[in-house]
């Protein structure tokens, strides 16, 4: 019994085995059949490349440069007409010399300036004089004064450094005595032909006109 199952299992591998090889074959003879028209369908086609014996080569030549541009006629030239010119001679006037520094500055002004010490203190000659403000409160009160500074000249005429060495009444004209002379100009010193610094004292005096 158990040998018959055997030889039946045998048997059924066998056809089984067989029915796979003729499906096999059919398969790869159908698919023989539509190669060459797939072939044409895609356009690839395996062989040897033909080469052609004859190369044509193409030859490169540099263009010609273009003809250079023309030159433009020159402009034609202007005829100016000259035109007598008349220069009038200024009349001369007498004039006096006057020595008198330049005053400058606003606002509020009551009083003179004591002229500075030429004896003591050299070559100390104001160029530009500029007018400080009067205190409201000093006006006000009708308080006179005066100032003395001491500062620098420099080599351009300037003023820097400026300091209040004394005052009558003291702390009441200084801040507008400062803020005058940082404005005031002088001629400055010249040692050999060149402006050297220096110091030098300034008395501002601040009094009321009695009018």
């Amino acid at each position: 019994m158990k040998g018959l199952r055997i030889l039946v299992a045998a048997l059924v591998a066998g056809g089984v085995t067989f029915g796979l090889f003729l499906l096999m074959y059919a398969l790869i003879s159908s698919g023989s059949d539509q190669r060459p028209d797939l072939e044409a369908i895609s356009g690839i086609r395996f062989g040897p490349v033909e080469i052609p014996d004859e190369i044509m080569t193409r030859s490169r030549r540099k263009p010609k440069k273009p003809p250079p541009p023309e030159e433009p006629p020159p402009p034609p030239r202007m005829q100016i007409s000259k035109v007598d010119l008349q220069v009038q001679k200024t009349p001369q006037m007498d004039v006096p010399d006057l020595d008198v520094p330049l005053v400058g500055g606003s606002g509020m002004f009551i009083g003179n300036f004591q002229q500075v010490d030429q004896g003591a203190e050299g070559d100390v000659i104001p160029v530009v004089v500029i007018r400080p403000m009067y205190p409201r409160e000093a006006a006000i009160a009708g308080t006179q004064g005066w100032v003395k500074v001491e500062f620098t000249i420099t080599e351009a005429g300037t003023v820097k450094d400026p300091r209040v060495v004394d005052a009558r009444p003291p702390r009441v004209f200084n801040r507008e005595a400062i803020r005058a002379i940082l404005k005031w100009k002088f001629k400055p010193r010249v040692v050999d032909g060149i402006a050297v610094e220096r110091r030098a004292t300034q008395v501002i005096d601040f009094t009321l006109d009695e009018s």
